[in-house]
């Protein structure tokens, strides 16, 4: 698709703790990937429904949320999400889930300054979760 996948944090969403708070995790959901219209538009991606991303990596699955706030190219997921895990105990974040972004990385590919596992700019393929429409 030509996609590459960046990281963002969200005002009340700072840490992954935060998601076990029930104020902070009310409202609309959370953990969502943002995609440009246009790339939305190309790919049969809608609006609040759910789409898949996909990595040499792996997979996830959430809700597309199509805004003018993303350039084409690139798409958006939080980190610190994905508490339905094996050994997740915090009881409110694991009702709001989410995803864990990082199951799309390569963690053997390191960024050379800072040895850290690169996070940004992986290449992933966008797709409408839906079955497409009978033509």
């Amino acid at each position: 698709d030509g996609l590459v996948l960046i990281g963002r944090r969200q005002l009340r969403s700072n840490n992954s703790w935060m998601h076990n708070l029930p104020k902070l995790v009310s409202g609309p959901e959370g953990c969502t990937v943002l995609v440009s219209p246009v790339d939305a538009e190309r790919l049969g991606v809608v609006d609040g429904e759910p789409a898949v991303v996909r990595s040499a990596r792996g997979e996830v699955e959430l809700v597309a949320r199509v805004t003018a706030d993303m350039m084409p190219g690139v798409i958006s997921i939080p980190h610190g999400w994905g508490h339905d895990l094996e050994g997740a105990t915090l009881g409110v974040a694991r009702e709001h889930a989410g995803v864990n972004v990082n199951a799309l990385g390569d963690g053997s590919v390191l960024e050379p300054l800072s040895g850290t596992a690169v996070l940004n700019g992986i290449p992933v393929e966008v797709a409408p979760v839906r079955a497409p429409a009978p033509a």
